[in-house]
């Protein structure tokens, strides 16, 4: 499901407070435009800043209202919260003065860059039917659209704001082995048969030492090597080891040096076991042999790694690892999603105007940073449309994203509508090689 607006075209996950902030660094930027501030004025940020400032308790107010609707995507139970989301959505951009329709888009330009929204609900459900979507209106609908800007990440720290050009891919394996139909008794069978966890437990273990390299023969061929360039990024790149441990709340890295730390993190591929299904994980002792148990582990791919290459790595290790057990067992590996990395050019004036915006807000020049984990939609985007993609993250690295206690600071959250609307009117003074307006899809 998406809505268009005819100021424009932002991708959201529903329940995210980047719409809400969003929408309303828009609308404060429209309220001054009625009220007859040209964009050329000067101390336009300074109104719309102190705007902003006089009336935070009143955004506060909006979003709690917002993040009480439990509009999660993975639950097919809140789908209808999901849909109310997107509803307030519509309704909000409705009184800003926009159309919304389902495909249908119109034109409107009282603002200094042209604005494009898809509102998605169903990010943490894998967005299915996403990218067919993108690819039916490639032509049409993001036509004339010069930048895509994405908003679902932190920054590295609590201090310093950031912005992200690249991120890990990942491929998700299911190691299945079987040896019958029904469970079995450890004391009426233990001891004479190939039990299916211990052949399971082996695969697992074969997969990464205690240094976490990944022992899959030909899993770094394609690694890109670190450049002169790249290596400079990361030596000035502020970074806390201690807080960053106390933010995760462990106690050792398996590296010491801040560099080799966030070169493990966005540059190198990791694998990482998740899970076992089958076997009895509840309080107490069951003395049952599962006859049954699926493993489930991922590697966070690098930009330059083929990830069918990759798939097919990894099942012939397996495989290999298997036959040399000598086990009767079945085994079965699958792989249930694959998503592509991400890199973008930090030199791309989209990048240079957020570098502004980020300084005229915060005071300071942002931490050019990778993440190390997925966002497969940047990479769709990238690779379809051929357009400039930026993530430009607001919460601060102790926001807990995905866990039960996720959250953002009144600071950030004031200040990144503030960001957001800067960040309009610096790309509308880019160069004329661009259109004359231009046309922005954000993301989150």
């Amino acid at each position: 499901m998406y809505l268009t607006n005819a100021c424009g075209c932002f991708l959201f996950n529903i329940a995210n407070f980047v719409l809400n902030l969003q929408i309303l660094a828009l609308s404060v930027i429209m309220l001054l435009f009625e009220a007859g501030v040209s964009s050329s004025s000067s101390g336009l940020e300074n109104q719309i800043f102190q705007y902003i400032d006089l009336h935070q308790n009143e955004f506060i107010q909006t979003l709690k209202e917002w993040v009480a609707v439990e509009s999660d995507s993975i639950q097919p139970g809140l789908r209808q919260e999901v849909i109310r989301m997107v509803e307030l959505t519509a309704d909000r951009l409705r009184a800003l003065g926009a159309t919304v329709e389902l495909v249908k888009l119109g034109s409107h330009k009282d603002i200094p860059v042209n604005l494009k929204f898809i509102i998605e609900g169903m990010e943490e459900a894998g967005s299915l039917g996403l990218e067919e979507i993108i690819k039916k209106e490639n032509q049409r609908f993001f036509s004339d659209v010069d930048f895509i800007v994405i908003s679902d990440n932190l920054w590295l720290n609590n201090r310093k704001p950031a912005l992200t050009y690249g991120t890990r891919g990942n491929i998700c394996f299911s190691v299945e082995v079987r040896c019958g139909e029904r469970d079995l008794h450890s004391g009426s069978f233990g001891g004479i048969i190939h039990e299916p966890m211990t052949d399971l437990i082996a695969l697992l273990d074969s997969l990464v030492d205690t240094s976490g390299r990944i022992l899959i023969p030909g899993v770094y061929d394609d690694v890109a090597s670190l450049s002169e360039e790249e290596k400079k990024l990361y030596e000035a790149i502020e970074f806390d080891i201690e807080e960053h441990k106390n933010n995760s709340g462990v106690k050792k890295f398996l590296y010491d040096t801040k560099e080799e730390i966030l070169m493990h993190l966005w540059r190198y591929p990791s694998l990482s076991i998740h899970g076992i299904e089958g076997a009895f994980h509840e309080p107490g002792i069951k003395t049952v042999i599962p006859a049954r148990v699926i493993g489930k582990f991922s590697i966070r791919q690098v930009p330059h790694m083929d990830i069918s290459i990759g798939e097919h790595q990894v099942i012939k290790y397996l495989e290999d690892v298997f036959s040399k057990r000598n086990s009767p067992n079945k085994l079965k590996v699958s792989v249930p999603i694959r998503a592509m990395p991400w890199v973008a050019n930090i030199n791309d004036p989209l990048y240079t105007a957020a570098t502004k915006a980020i300084k005229t807000v915060f005071g300071q020049d942002p931490e050019m940073i990778r993440d190390g984990s997925t966002i497969p939609i940047a990479q769709t985007f990238q690779n379809i449309t051929r357009k400039s993609v930026m993530m430009l993250p607001v919460g601060a690295a102790d926001d807990a994203e995905h866990s039960q206690k996720e959250k953002i600071s009144r600071h950030n959250y004031i200040q990144g509508t503030k960001l957001f609307a800067t960040l309009f009117l610096e790309i509308a003074k880019l160069p004329g090689k661009l259109q004359e307006t231009s046309n922005t899809t954000t993301t989150n």
